[in-house]
């Protein structure tokens, strides 16, 4: 596994196919954020969001004994994230849940909260689905 970057703006990580993997995004994205100048801006919509796109890809986007990249950047005016996966195969569909429905939620609330998101083609194998993340009106006039 990849680590952070001295000036703790990036990280990288494999993780593996497994439902403990969001988890430990969350938790490489609250590394991030406490080493960075005001990362606190963005820690509950990153959190959210970091879930979604993490889950999504070890549920649905990466066959059995593949990893996903998760890379996170954060600066001034935004935290992206991006999540590589095996599948190339279509591009995630962002749909309404029914009110009943347990599920299928995850790509409205990333359309919704993030500035920009997207899927493009990976290099070799697979896609990146991807979000950018405007920090918190709430957490930046805290910060004024």
């Amino acid at each position: 596994m990849s680590g952070f970057s001295e000036a703790a703006r990036e990280a990288k990580c494999w993780l593996p196919r497994s439902r403990r993997s969001p988890a430990e995004a969350r938790r490489r994205l609250e590394r991030l954020l406490d080493g960075a100048v005001d990362g606190e801006r963005f820690i509950d919509t990153g959190l959210l969001l970091v879930t979604e796109l993490v889950t999504n890809a070890v549920l649905h986007a990466t066959p059995r004994d593949n990893r996903v990249l998760l890379e996170l950047s954060v600066d001034p005016v935004r935290l992206r994230i991006e999540v590589h996966d095996a599948r190339a195969d279509g591009v995630p569909e962002v749909r309404a849940a029914g009110r009943d429905d347990e599920s299928g939620r995850g790509l409205m609330l990333v359309k919704s909260l993030s500035e920009k998101w997207g899927c493009c083609p990976r290099a070799g194998i697979g896609k990146i689905v991807w979000c950018e993340i405007a920090p918190s009106p709430a957490a930046a006039e805290g910060a004024a």
